[in-house]
């Protein structure tokens, strides 16, 4: 494969570089011929999230660049866990990260190629840490690490007052010395991660530096926020996993189809390989017409194809319609159609509940009397039929999906009931 020489200027232009080593030095490597690079994935959780995203899209543009990926699954940096702010990590079995290193890696691999001359190889640094003796580890390892730089580093000053364990304090080590394995046994001269990651970043530079007198690199890239400066995720407490049992596809495509205005340019060239000229005409678009959402649209069917596929796309857009009285709801499979009511908000209710109680257990009126009005001024629908009967009683014939009832009030408001 070539090496296309506009990459540095790509991953600039899509905001993809928050720091560098050294830029001209890494400009000038990624343009003389194919670089091995490595991104690491420790299974602290059973699935990947957004975060993980940037840095797995990021590992394909250099793939697809010409060059050449070694995707790292932590099975040992897992078992201990990357300090943070908040405070000392849960350690988990390792029967437990063995499972969570299986389930990352599985997500890892679809956005990556294995064929070809810059096949992508995946690896575990558990395979060359685990028969490590703690002698030969301080030696070889420790001995190039100042206490005062380990100090320094900004997470670890925020934890010193509240406490930080050893084992936390010494993950820099592990990291680093993975770097340091690629360098010698793979010819790895380049590694990239999230800026939390910077102190990790350059202290595997710095090793091989010290124990080897040998150059890489390395960048990270920025940490994606709302505007208003905090975290994106489903909710405030949630992640925004890509595991679709743990969020949704419908859910997952929610999210991009919301995000705000002002963020929706940053994520299209975070997020998408869409070119240049396209995203500007949607940021163009969003400008001038914010009400059509084209921007956000696009983002969302663009993220939702790469991560679920595109049926999964079509099923989570045909559903957000359906919903709202545009389509049939016959026609979506169950388990999309359960996904977009839970979303929305449900409850379960037994065969043979009427509909004016069904009106008020879910939420969408206050009372009976309500539930009556609103029916007599047409406002209320079942399975995006209007009803006109106070005294409807929904049976087998309306379920859909499996078992459900699809309650609106007006044209926005919305409730799902799971019968059982």
């Amino acid at each position: 494969m070539s090496i296309d020489p506009t990459l540095l200027d790509d991953l600039e232009w899509r905001g993809l570089i928050a720091h560098s080593t050294d830029l001209d030095a890494l400009r000038d490597a990624l343009t003389q011929g194919s670089v091995r690079f490595y991104v690491g994935f420790d299974p602290t959780a059973p699935s990947l999230h957004m975060g993980n995203l940037v840095q797995i899209l990021t590992a394909r543009r250099l793939q697809l660049a010409g060059h050449t990926p070694y995707a790292l699954v932590g099975g040992a940096t897992g078992m201990i866990g990357d300090p943070r702010e908040s405070g000392e990590r849960t350690l988990n079995s390792l029967d437990t990260v063995k499972d969570w290193v299986e389930r990352v890696r599985r997500q890892i691999e679809p956005f990556l190629s294995f064929e070809g001359t810059n096949a992508a190889t995946m690896v575990n640094n558990y395979d060359w840490t685990a028969s490590l003796s703690t002698i030969d580890f301080l030696r070889d390892i420790g001995k190039h690490f100042p206490v005062n730089r380990m100090l320094a580093r900004d997470v670890v000053r925020s934890r010193l007052e509240a406490g930080i364990s050893y084992t936390e304090f010494s993950y820099v080590l592990l990291q680093s010395m993975d770097f340091l394995n690629l360098y010698r046994d793979h010819g790895v001269t380049l590694q990239f991660g999230g800026s939390d990651q910077w102190g990790n970043l350059t202290g595997g530079v710095e090793l091989i530096r010290r124990a080897d007198g040998g150059k890489a690199h390395a960048f990270a890239t920025p940490l994606v926020t709302k505007s208003d400066g905090t975290k994106y995720g489903k909710t405030e407490g949630g992640a925004l996993w890509l595991d679709p049992e743990m969020l949704s596809p419908y859910a997952f495509h929610q999210f991009w189809l919301n995000v705000e205005d002002e963020k929706v340019g940053e994520l299209l060239r975070i997020f998408t390989f869409l070119p240049r000229e396209q995203i500007e005409e949607l940021e163009a678009q969003t400008a001038d017409k914010p009400y059509l959402r084209a921007a956000q649209k696009a983002l969302a069917d663009e993220v939702t194809t790469l991560v679920h596929g595109e049926e999964e796309t079509r099923q989570a857009k045909a559903a957000a319609t359906a919903l709202f009285g545009s389509g049939d709801l016959r026609e979506l499979s169950g388990t999309t159609l359960a996904a977009a009511l839970r979303e929305a908000g449900a409850v379960r209710a037994t065969a043979g509940t009427p509909f004016l109680d069904l009106l008020v257990q879910t939420g969408l009126v206050k009372s009976k009397g309500e539930a009556r009005r609103t029916i007599q001024e047409g406002g209320a629908y079942l399975n995006n039929e209007r009803v006109t009967d106070p005294d409807l009683v929904p049976g087998a014939e309306d379920l859909v999906g499996g078992g459900w009832l699809v309650l609106r009030r007006g044209k926005k408001h919305l409730a799902g009931v799971e019968i059982g």
